[in-house]
């Protein structure tokens, strides 16, 4: 059997123990993890870089867009406030009130032995939408001259309610006065009245409530 002879066996035990020397590998596993978080921030900074000259162009963008936002925006609001005034128009438009119709309807309301000597007419506004206020200024005559009055106020409700809404009549006054009127040959008294109508063109009518029952119009022929 031979005999083999290791002379520098005490050189490589040295040299083994260096390799496993503790703080050498502790210094690799700090380099390695220090490569590594320098290739981490590295990346992380190149997205951030990438970012930012997004960020850049879309700033850049927006610089050219602005002027024409702000523009539109102007325009928009403009023409809101035209489209507002334009409904308030056409609100005052079909919501105004014409004379005409009721002056027509008055006049078919007093009787031939009634004479309004004056009209005041009033529009109103309030919460409510406004309404109509008119004073009637006349006289009547009959056998019975107020009844002959009262007669051309149930008119009034009865014509007025089947058009318009929350139509009131009240006389402010009704007094018998010294003048005779001449009806068909024969002097029959007079009075004179102040009526107060008040209603509202803006709602829907509600059907108008029918005279008192037992109530009859003097004919033309009875006064």
């Amino acid at each position: 059997m031979a005999l083999h002879l290791n002379l520098l066996h005490e050189e490589i035990l040295e040299q083994r123990q260096r390799q496993r020397d503790p703080l050498k590998i502790g210094m690799l596993v700090l380099s390695s993890c220090g490569a590594l978080l320098f290739l981490y921030y590295a990346w992380n900074a190149y997205q951030t870089l990438e970012i930012k000259t997004k960020l850049n162009g879309v700033e850049a963008e927006w610089k050219k867009l602005e002027p024409k936002v702000t523009q539109a925006q102007k325009r928009a609001a403009e023409l809101t406030d035209l489209i507002n005034t334009t409904r308030v128009l056409d609100d005052y438009i079909d919501n105004r009130f014409f004379w005409g119709p009721f002056l027509e309807k008055l006049s078919r309301c007093v009787p031939p032995n009634a004479q309004v000597s004056s009209l005041e007419g009033t529009l109103l506004e309030d919460e409510k939408g406004g309404g109509v206020s008119v004073i009637i200024d006349g006289v009547a005559a009959a056998r019975e001259p107020r009844s002959a009055a009262e007669d051309l106020r149930q008119m009034l409700l009865e014509q007025l309610g089947k058009t318009y809404h929350d139509v009131k009549a009240e006389f402010k006054t009704l007094e018998d006065v010294e003048t005779v009127a001449n009806l068909g040959g024969t002097n029959v008294p007079m009075s004179r009245y102040i009526l107060s109508v008040t209603f509202n063109p803006n709602a829907v009518a509600k059907p108008a409530a029918s005279p008192a029952p037992g109530r009859k119009r003097q004919k033309d022929s009875e006064q």
